[in-house]
C-alpha cells in the first residue's frame, strides 16, 4: 500500500548541490515537486525508511523532516532541539527523531 509521504528539507552549506538529495527523492516513488525543496512522494516506504534514505546522500549539518500523512507519523534528522521536541510533545500520535 502507498504512502502519502511529504519531505522538506534544507541544505545548509553555501554552493552545495541539491542534484543527489532530488535524484533519491525521485527514486523512493511517484513524485510531484511542490516547492523548491518540498515535494509529495506516493511511496511503499514509511518516513523513517524515507528519511534514513534520502539522510544517506545529506550532509550532517542539513535537516530533514518527512511526513507520513496517511499514518499520521514523522521522521526526522537534524532539527534544532526545541523544534524537535516541540514536535515530539505536540505530535497528535506517533513522531520521532532520527
Amino acid at each position: 500500500m502507498a504512502s502519502n509521504l511529504f519531505v522538506s528539507y534544507d541544505l545548509n552549506t553555501p554552493g552545495q548541490s541539491y542534484n543527489a538529495v532530488i535524484e533519491k527523492i525521485k527514486s523512493l516513488g511517484g513524485w510531484a515537486k511542490v516547492h523548491k525543496s518540498f515535494w509529495f512522494l506516493s511511496s511503499s516506504l514509511t518516513a523513517q525508511q524515507a528519511a534514513n534514505a534520502i539522510w544517506a546522500v545529506m550532509d550532517a549539518n542539513d535537516s530533514l523532516l518527512v511526513v507520513d500523512a496517511s499514518s499520521n507519523d514523522a521522521a526526522w534528522y537534524n532539527l534544532t532541539p526545541e523544534v524537535s521536541n516541540y514536535i515530539q510533545q505536540n505530535w497528535a500520535s506517533r513522531s520521532r527523531a532520527a
